[in-house]
C-alpha cells in the first residue's frame, strides 16, 4: 500500500513536504503581483491630425479610409473612432482577451499603410501613428513648480527631454505619456493687417521659411578621386536649421522694392511656444506637467511602481531650481491595500480553522497534524502558479483563503479515522495509521480527483470570465492536489509518530462540547432513520429544495464584477457647447476648490480640454481625478462620495461635473457602470441621430432604476460655414486652394517644417495672432493675391453662414454613433440595468437605429452562460470520476444529489443580503459542487464498504451516516469558519470578498447540516438489493451469504 511505505519512513515523507515548501517559497519571490490577472482586452490606437478640419471632414476623409481597412483584422472585437474639432482623430481597436498586442499592432499598422495613399496630403505630412496602448494607468507622476517660477511649457518640455525616456526604459513600464503635453514649437503669429499693407500672403511666408530653415549640405574639398599630391581634405559646412526665435525673425521674405529688405519679424511675432494649446493640467489649481505610467503586460505592478518612485527620486537630484514632483494618482495603493486585506483574511481563517480542529480533536499533538498540511499545500501552490505563468492577485489569494478549509479536510479525514481506530480497537498509532489508510485512501483520492475535476474544465473557458475562473480554478486544483499528496504521505507518517499510545479521557473543559455533540449526533442519526423509513417526506423536501433553487435563481439579479472602492474617483467636466478652454479651466478650478474641502479627499487633479470619459480633446470639456485618503482614515466610501461630488458638480455656475467610480476592472470601459452606442445604420445625418439619442436619453431617465444617464453626443456647437465663390476667385486669377490655405494658416495652424533644440525635432507652425481670430468678422482680415498683384480680401470671395454642428463625432464599427454612459441605482445589478436599457431601446428606437454595447457591459453580455457551463461541467466531471471509481453508473448520483442543497443555501444567503449573482458568486458555486460532493463521498464511500462487508443497504447507510457525521461536521466547520472572514470583510476590495464568501458560507451550511440528512436516503435509492454488477470485486458472493 502506498501510504504504508511513508508510515514506516516518516523522514522520507517529511522531505517531500519540505521540498514542496521550498519550491513554493522560491516561486513566491519571483511571481508578479497585480490586482487582477491580465484580463483587459488589448487595444491599439491609430492617431491622425488634420489641423483646422471640422469633425465631419475628419470622419469622411480620414476615418473612412482607415476604418474600411480595419474590418477583418485578426481577433478584432470592435473599433471606435473619435473625431474632435481641433483636427485630431483617434481610432481605438479593441481585441480579444489573450491576443498578442504586438502582433495586433503590426496587423493594424499594415492595414493603415494600405489606407494611407487615400488620406489628404496634410494628414500624411503630420503622420499617422499606430501604437499599442495599455488602458492600465499604473500611476501618474507630476512635476510641479512650488514657487510658481516655472511655467507649464517649461515643465512639460523638461519632462519630455530629461525624464520621459528614462521612465520608459524601466523594466515593467509599457509606456509613459505626458497628459496634455505642450511640446515646443516655433510659433509664427501672423499679423494679417501688416501682411495686406506689404502685399505678403501666407504662401509667401511658408515658402520663405521652407527655403531658409533647412539643413543644407555642401560636400568636401579635396575628396577622392583627387589630383595627384592632394594634401588636405576640407568638409564644407553651411548654415543649417535655425534654432532661436530671433533667427526665425530674421528670415528674409522679400528683398526688393522701395522698402528694401522685408523680414519675417516685420509681419509676424515669433516665439518658442507650444505645439498645441488644447489642454491644460493643474494640480490643486497650480499648472503641472503629468506623466501617466502604463504597466507592461505581465509585469509586477508593485515592483514597477517602486522602480518608478526610485527613478523619480534619482532624477530629482538633477531638477533645476523651482521644480519638484508629486505622485497624485497611484493605483498600487489599492492593489497593496486589497492584497493586505486578503492576507489578513488568510491569517484569520488559519486561526479559526485551528480553533475548530482543536475543539474536535481536543489534543494539541493531533491538532498539529492537519495544520501542518495547510502551509505545505498553500506555499507549494506558488510553485504551481509560477510554472503556469500566473500572478499573485486577488483571485489567486481568494482561492487560497477557500483552500485553507479544503486542504485541512483531507488531513482531518485521515487523522479522525486513525484516532477512532486507536480508541475503538485500542491499536497502537502506527498500526492504526496503516488500517485507517486502508479504509480512507479511496475517499481521499476520490475527494482530490473530484475537486480537481470540478475546477480543471473551468480553466478552459474563454473570454474575460474564463480568465477570472481560470486563475481561481487552477489555484484551488493545485492546492487540493498538494493536500492530497500530503494526506497520503505526511499525515499518516505524522499520525504514527506524534499520536500518543495512551488512550486518555478528554479534558474536563471539552466535556460539555462532547456531550452536546453526542446529542447532536443522536438527533442526526434519528433524523436519518426517519428519512430512510418515510421516503415520501425525504422526496418532498428534495423536490422543494430544487424548486426553491429555480425560484431563487430567477430572483437573484445578475452581475459581472462588483464595483469597488478603489481609493479614487473620476469626474467629467462638461460646459455648454462652444465654451472656451479658459471657461473650462475656471469651472475646473471652482469644482476643485469645492471638492478639496471634503475630509475624505487627498488631492484634486484637473485636465481641462481633455475628455477622458467621453473621449477626445474638446475645449468645453475636462477630466478631474480625485484621489481619496486611505481607507483606514476616511469614514465615507467612494460611492457615497461620488454622489456628494456630483451634487457639488451640479451647482457650478458654468457647466456641470459628473463624478463616477472607476471601472471595477481597469482597462475595461472608461467609467464604472455601463457604456453603449446608438448606431445610425440607415442614415448618417448628425441632426437625426441627435434627435433619436435625445429621445432615448429622456426615455431612460424616466426609469427610476437607472441613474447617471449621459450622452456625450451634442451636435449643437456654434459653427461658421464658409462657402468660396469659386468662379469669382478663378476670374481674378486666384487659385481656390490659395483661399483655403490662407484660411487654414490664419484660423487653424499650418505646419511649415521642423527645427531642432536639445537634440530633438520640433515643428514650425504659423497661425494668425490671437487678436486677429477672436471674432467671426476677422475672416475678412485675411488677404490673398490676384494674378495682377492686387491684394484681395477673402471676405470678397466667401459667404459665411452661422450653423450648429458637432464638436466631436464618434463612429462605432464604422457607423455614426452616439455614446451613452449610465449606471443602475445602488442594489440594482448590472445585468438588470443592461436588460432595462435594452427594453427601453426596443420601444423607443426607430427603424435603422440600434444599440451596440462596449466596455464592461459588452464583456458581461458575452460572458452570458459561462458560469452555467462551468457549473454543469463540474457536475458532469464529478459524476464521471465517481462512476469510474465505484464502477457503477447509479451510485455517483447519490453524491450529485447533494449539490442542490448547497445551491439552495448559497442562493438564499445572497438573496438575504441583497447581493447579485456576479462572477465571484458564480466561482463560489463551482467550489460548492466539489465541496458538497466531498461531504457526500465520505458517507457513500463508507456505506459502500459496509455494504461490501455484508450489511444490508439500510444498515450500511445508517451506520455510515453515524460514523462520518463527526468528520463531516469538523471538516465543514473548519471550511465554513475559514470563509467567515470573507463574509464580514471591509476595506479595500471588500465587495469581491463578501460576494464570494457569502455564497460559499450559505451553501456549505446547507450542505453540512441539511444535505447530510438526505445523502443516506439517496444511497438506498440508488443501491438496490438486486444488483446487476458488483460494487467491489467479490461483493456478490458476500451478499448471497448475508442476505
Amino acid at each position: 500500500m502506498f501510504s504504508r511505505f511513508f508510515i514506516h519512513r516518516p523522514i522520507f515523507a517529511a522531505v517531500i513536504s519540505i521540498v514542496i515548501v521550498l519550491a513554493g517559497l522560491v516561486a513566491g519571490r519571483v511571481l508578479p503581483v497585480a490586482h487582477y490577472p491580465e484580463i483587459a482586452p488589448p487595444t491599439v490606437i491609430v492617431s491622425a491630425t488634420y489641423p483646422g478640419a471640422s469633425t465631419e471632414t475628419l470622419i469622411r476623409t480620414v476615418a473612412g479610409p482607415i476604418e474600411e481597412q480595419l474590418s477583418g483584422v485578426e481577433n478584432l472585437i470592435y473599433f471606435n473612432s473619435t473625431a474632435a474639432s481641433n483636427g485630431s482623430l483617434t481610432v481605438t481597436a479593441t481585441f480579444e482577451v489573450g491576443t498578442n498586442v504586438d502582433m495586433a499592432t503590426v496587423n493594424v499598422n499594415n492595414r493603415v499603410k494600405i489606407a494611407e495613399p487615400r488620406l489628404p496630403d496634410i494628414v500624411r505630412q503630420y503622420g499617422v501613428t499606430v501604437q499599442k496602448r495599455s488602458n492600465d494607468i499604473l500611476l501618474v507622476a507630476t512635476t510641479t513648480s512650488p514657487d510658481n517660477s516655472r511655467p507649464a511649457l517649461f515643465l512639460s518640455n523638461y519632462v519630455l527631454i530629461n525624464m520621459l525616456d528614462e521612465l520608459k526604459r524601466l523594466p515593467g513600464v509599457g509606456d509613459a505619456q505626458i497628459l496634455g503635453a505642450k511640446d515646443y514649437s516655433m510659433r509664427i503669429w501672423l499679423r494679417p493687417d501688416k501682411m495686406a499693407q506689404l502685399g505678403i500672403t501666407t504662401a509667401d511666408i511658408a515658402a520663405a521659411v521652407n527655403a531658409q530653415n533647412k539643413q543644407n549640405v555642401a560636400g568636401k574639398i579635396g575628396q577622392e578621386p583627387a589630383l595627384e599630391g592632394q594634401q588636405l581634405v576640407y568638409t564644407v559646412t553651411a548654415k543649417g536649421r535655425l534654432v532661436t526665435p530671433e533667427q526665425f525673425g530674421d528670415i528674409v521674405i522679400r528683398s526688393k522694392g522701395p522698402s528694401g529688405t522685408l523680414r519675417l519679424k516685420d509681419v509676424a511675432r515669433v516665439e518658442l511656444g507650444a505645439a498645441n494649446y488644447d489642454a491644460n493640467t493643474t494640480l490643486l489649481g497650480k499648472p503641472v506637467a503629468s506623466v501617466a505610467i502604463f504597466l507592461q503586460s505581465g509585469a509586477n505592478a508593485l515592483e514597477t511602481a517602486e522602480r518608478v518612485r526610485n527613478k523619480l527620486e534619482q532624477l530629482k537630484t538633477r531638477f533645476p531650481s523651482g521644480v519638484d514632483y508629486v505622485i497624485p494618482y497611484d493605483t498600487t495603493k489599492f492593489v497593496n491595500a486589497s492584497i493586505h486585506e486578503v492576507v489578513v483574511t488568510l491569517v484569520e481563517a488559519m486561526i479559526l480553522v485551528a480553533a475548530v480542529v482543536f475543539l474536535f480533536l481536543q489534543n494539541w499533538r493531533a491538532t498539529l497534524i492537519p495544520l501542518l498540511a495547510v502551509p505545505v499545500s498553500l506555499i507549494g501552490t506558488f510553485a504551481g502558479l509560477w510554472v503556469l505563468g500566473f500572478s499573485i492577485n486577488t483571485l489567486t489569494l481568494f482561492a487560497m483563503v477557500l483552500a485553507i478549509g479544503i486542504v485541512v479536510d483531507d488531513a482531518i479525514v485521515v487523522l479522525e479515522n486513525v484516532e477512532r481506530l486507536m480508541k475503538e480497537r485500542r491499536l497502537p498509532p502506527k498500526q492504526a495509521a496503516v488500517e485507517a489508510m486502508r479504509e480512507v485512501s479511496g475517499a481521499v483520492v476520490a475527494i482530490v480527483l473530484v475537486l480537481s475535476a470540478v475546477f480543471i474544465p473551468v480553466a478552459f473557458l474563454g473570454g474575460i470570465a474564463g480568465k477570472l475562473y481560470q486563475q481561481f480554478a487552477v489555484t484551488v486544483a493545485i492546492a487540493v492536489t498538494l493536500s492530497g499528496i500530503v494526506a497520503l504521505t505526511l499525515t499518516p507518517a505524522l499520525c504514527g509518530v506524534l499520536l500518543s499510545n495512551k488512550h486518555d479521557e478528554p479534558l474536563e473543559v471539552f466535556k460539555p462540547f462532547n456531550e452536546m455533540f453526542a446529542r447532536l449526533t443522536d438527533g442526526y442519526t434519528k433524523l436519518v432513520d426517519k428519512t430512510l423509513h418515510h421516503r415520501i417526506i425525504g422526496t418532498s423536501v428534495f423536490a422543494a429544495v430544487i424548486l426553491g433553487c429555480l425560484l431563487m435563481y430567477r430572483l437573484v439579479p445578475g452581475g459581472f464584477v462588483p464595483p469597488e472602492d478603489q481609493g479614487y474617483l473620476i469626474s467629467a467636466l462638461v460646459l455648454p457647447d462652444g465654451a472656451s478652454l479658459q471657461r473650462t479651466e475656471k469651472s475646473g478650478l471652482a469644482f476643485q476648490e469645492a471638492v478639496v474641502q471634503n475630509p475624505g479627499v487627498d488631492k484634486v487633479f484637473v485636465i481641462a480640454g481633455n475628455d477622458i470619459i467621453g473621449g477626445g480633446m474638446r475645449p468645453n470639456a475636462g477630466t478631474v481625478f480625485i484621489p481619496l485618503k486611505d481607507w483606514s482614515i476616511r469614514d465615507t466610501d467612494s460611492t457615497t462620495l461620488a454622489k456628494i461630488f456630483t451634487g457639488l458638480g451640479m451647482t457650478l455656475r458654468d457647466g456641470m461635473a459628473l463624478v463616477f467610480n472607476p471601472p471595477a476592472i481597469r482597462g475595461i470601459g472608461s467609467a464604472g457602470g455601463f457604456e453603449f452606442y446608438v448606431q445610425a445604420r440607415g442614415d448618417d445625418s448628425v441632426q437625426k441621430l441627435a434627435k433619436v439619442a435625445g429621445e432615448l436619453s429622456e426615455a431612460l431617465k424616466k426609469r427610476p432604476e437607472l441613474t447617471g444617464i449621459n450622452s456625450f453626443f451634442r451636435p449643437t456647437s456654434p459653427q461658421i460655414y464658409v462657402e468660396v465663390d469659386e468662379s469669382k476667385a478663378i476670374s481674378l486669377g486666384i487659385p481656390v486652394a490659395d483661399v483655403y490655405q490662407a484660411l487654414q494658416a490664419s484660423m487653424g495652424s499650418l505646419y511649415v517644417n521642423d527645427f531642432n533644440i536639445s537634440g530633438r525635432t520640433y515643428r514650425v507652425q504659423m497661425q494668425a495672432d490671437a487678436l486677429y481670430r477672436a471674432k467671426p468678422t476677422d475672416l475678412g482680415q485675411i488677404y490673398v493675391r490676384a494674378d495682377n498683384g492686387a491684394m484681395v480680401p477673402v471676405s470678397a470671395l466667401i459667404k459665411t453662414n452661422p450653423v450648429v454642428g458637432p464638436e466631436q463625432l464618434e463612429r462605432f464599427n464604422g457607423v455614426l454613433s452616439a455614446k451613452f454612459l449610465g449606471n443602475g441605482v445602488p442594489g440594482l445589478s448590472s445585468g438588470d440595468a443592461i436588460q432595462i436599457v435594452q427594453d427601453v431601446a426596443k420601444e423607443s428606437l426607430p427603424a435603422g437605429y440600434d444599440l451596440a454595447w462596449s466596455g464592461q457591459a459588452f464583456q458581461q453580455i458575452r460572458t452570458g452562460n459561462t458560469s452555467g457551463l462551468a457549473f454543469i461541467f463540474g457536475i458532469i466531471m464529478v459524476f464521471l470520476i465517481l462512476a469510474a471509481q465505484y464502477e457503477r453508473w447509479s451510485l455517483p448520483l447519490a453524491v450529485i444529489l447533494g449539490v442542490p442543497f448547497a445551491m439552495f443555501g448559497a442562493l438564499f444567503a445572497v438573496l438575504l443580503r441583497g447581493m447579485p449573482s456576479d462572477i465571484y458568486f458564480q466561482i463560489g458555486l463551482v467550489v460548492l459542487v466539489g465541496l458538497s460532493a466531498k461531504n457526500a463521498i465520505l458517507i457513500v464511500e463508507f456505506a459502500s464498504q459496509k455494504r461490501s462487508e455484508g450489511m444490508s443497504v439500510y444498515d450500511a447507510a445508517l451506520h455510515a451516516a453515524r460514523l462520518r457525521f463527526r468528520p463531516i461536521v469538523m471538516t465543514s466547520l473548519a471550511f465554513i469558519l475559514g470563509v467567515f472572514p470573507l463574509v464580514i470583510s471591509t476595506g479595500a476590495g471588500s465587495a469581491a470578498r463578501r460576494s464570494m464568501g457569502t455564497g460559499v458560507f450559505g451553501g456549505m451550511l446547507a450542505s453540512t447540516f441539511v444535505a447530510t440528512i438526505f445523502i443516506p436516503l439517496f444511497f438506498t435509492w440508488l443501491s438496490g438489493s438486486k444488483k446487476k454488477r458488483d460494487l467491489f470485486p467479490g461483493e456478490a458472493e458476500q451478499e448471497t451469504t448475508h442476505d
